[in-house]
């Protein structure tokens, strides 16, 4: 179990490291977020990082990059995502990671999708405080299906 988590601004360097643990076929199949191949992914990447409104950080357990905590806007509602290396998984990293982040983050409602499937990532977001407040079909993948997600809502002062 890692003992020390602390966040950091996203660098350049980092990203070869997302990249690789989002190639993970079950970390993908967890979260319901497809991988992406090298040079999309980076440019993905380029494009969250221009982004001055958005928050990135990196995630490091005992020293290490184990993945990331994001809080942006799409369509009017401020957003909160992670990804975790499945080597960090089940060590309570995410939820300490998002509770770091949700400090840094004085304004509410904040909202997270999270496919219906991925107990661990509700089981986060519940300790930190987010209730399920809908749900929805993602739009289809490339074999016709969406995905089953619940909204998660974070509401009140931090």
């Amino acid at each position: 179990m890692a003992d020390d988590i602390q966040l950091r601004d996203v660098v350049a360097d980092d990203l070869p490291i997302f990249f690789e643990q989002q190639l993970d076929p079950a970390a993908s199949a967890m979260a319901a977020f497809p991988s992406r191949e090298r040079e999309p992914f980076m440019a993905h990447w380029a494009k969250i990082l221009r982004d001055d409104r958005g928050v990135k950080q990196t995630i490091l357990a005992d020293g290490r990059v184990a993945g990331n905590v994001v809080c942006y806007e799409q369509d009017g509602d401020r957003l909160v995502g992670y990804w975790l290396g499945r080597d960090f998984w089940g060590q309570g990293i995410a939820t300490r990671a998002l509770a770091l982040l949700l400090r840094q983050l004085p304004d509410r409602p904040l909202r997270a999708y999270v496919a219906k499937h991925n107990r661990g990532s509700i089981r986060v977001l519940e300790k930190c405080g987010f209730v399920i407040t809908g749900e929805e079909r993602s739009p289809a993948d490339e074999h016709g299906e969406g995905t089953e997600e619940w909204i998660m809502t974070l509401a009140g002062a931090p």
